[in-house]
C-alpha cells in the first residue's frame, strides 16, 4: 500500500479520535455543570480556573458519594430534629450568635444521622454538592457567616442570613426520602 495512503489514513483517525475526544469532554462538561449548577463554578474556582482539574474533582465526589450508605430519616427522628430545629429558630430572638453555632451543628447531626460522613466542612459540602447542588451555596454561604462571626465580623442582619441558609438546607435533608442523585 503506498505510504501517502497509509499516512492519509492514521492522521484522518488521529483526527476523528480527537473530535470523539473533544464531544465526550464537552458532552461530560455540559453534564456537571446541569448538575452541580453553581457549585460547578465554586470547584473551578478553587481549581484556580482548570476546568479539567475541577471536573475531576467533581467525578471524584459523585464517585464517593455513591458509596456511601445516604439513607432517609425514620420518622421519629425527623420529628426530634424538627422539635431541635424549632428551639434553633427560638433561640435567635434572644441570642442569634448562639443560635448559629446550634443550627450548624443540628445540620451536620442530621446529616451524620443520613449516613454522611461529617468530619471537615469542606468534604461535608463537597459531599452535598452531588445530591443538592442548589442548597450547597446557601450551606457555604451561611457557614462563612457563622465563621465570620467568631472572629467578630458578622452582624445580626448576616446571622439572620445564615439561620435561613441553615434552615433551607435542614429542610431538604429532612425531608429527602431517599439519596437523589444529581446525574
Amino acid at each position: 500500500m503506498n505510504p501517502l495512503i497509509i499516512a492519509a489514513i492514521v492522521v484522518g483517525a488521529l483526527v476523528v479520535a480527537a473530535v470523539a475526544i473533544s464531544v465526550a469532554r464537552g458532552r461530560r462538561r455540559e453534564r456537571l455543570q446541569k448538575d452541580f449548577g453553581p457549585e460547578y463554578e465554586h470547584a473551578v474556582r478553587e481549581a484556580q480556573g482548570d476546568h479539567g482539574k475541577a471536573e475531576s474533582a467533581l467525578l471524584k465526589r459523585e464517585k464517593r458519594v455513591e458509596k456511601l450508605d445516604i439513607r432517609p430519616l425514620a420518622p421519629e427522628q425527623r420529628a426530634r430534629f424538627a422539635d431541635d430545629w424549632q428551639q434553633v429558630q427560638a433561640k435567635f430572638v434572644d441570642d442569634p450568635q448562639r443560635s448559629i453555632a446550634l443550627a450548624d451543628a443540628l445540620v451536620a447531626e442530621v446529616m451524620k444521622a443520613r449516613g454522611y460522613p461529617v468530619e471537615d466542612f469542606e468534604q461535608r459540602a463537597g459531599d452535598l454538592s452531588v445530591e443538592h447542588p442548589q442548597l450547597v451555596q446557601n450551606y457555604r454561604s451561611a457557614h462563612e457567616i457563622a465563621v465570620r462571626h467568631t472572629r467578630g465580623d458578622a452582624g445580626t442582619e448576616d446571622l439572620r442570613h445564615a439561620v435561613i441558609g441553615y434552615r433551607a438546607l435542614f429542610e431538604e435533608l429532612l425531608r429527602a426520602e431517599q439519596p437523589e442523585m444529581a446525574h
